[in-house]
């Protein structure tokens, strides 16, 4: 599986970015064609002390070739365009595969 990983810093006003997030972002997401699944963890800290992030999300994909073609899809192009709207400074994106170890 393909990952595209959404690592995001915290927000000056964390109520205000749930609200979209959670209310309007993932939703334009979860219709990208090919998402197999998405996972949204909340960073509570780390073992050095405070963390700088906020959330983490995971969007799995079959192959590399699913992720691309979601990204092109009008509905990857309406979550790309509403990311960038509302955390385009707070968000880093990454494309990782899954290793078995």
């Amino acid at each position: 599986m393909v990952k595209l990983i959404a690592l995001y810093k915290t927000p000056e006003n964390k109520e205000s970015f749930d609200e979209h997030y959670y209310g309007t972002h993932t939703e334009v997401t979860k219709k990208i064609p090919g998402l197999r699944k998405m996972e949204v963890t909340r960073i509570t800290g780390s073992p050095m002390g405070d963390s700088k992030y906020y959330l983490l999300c995971e969007m799995y994909y079959d192959d590399h070739e699913s992720l691309q073609a979601g990204m092109k899809s009008a509905e990857g192009k309406a979550s790309g365009k509403d990311l960038m709207s509302f955390a385009g400074d707070l968000v880093t994106l990454m494309i990782g595969e899954e290793v078995n170890g």
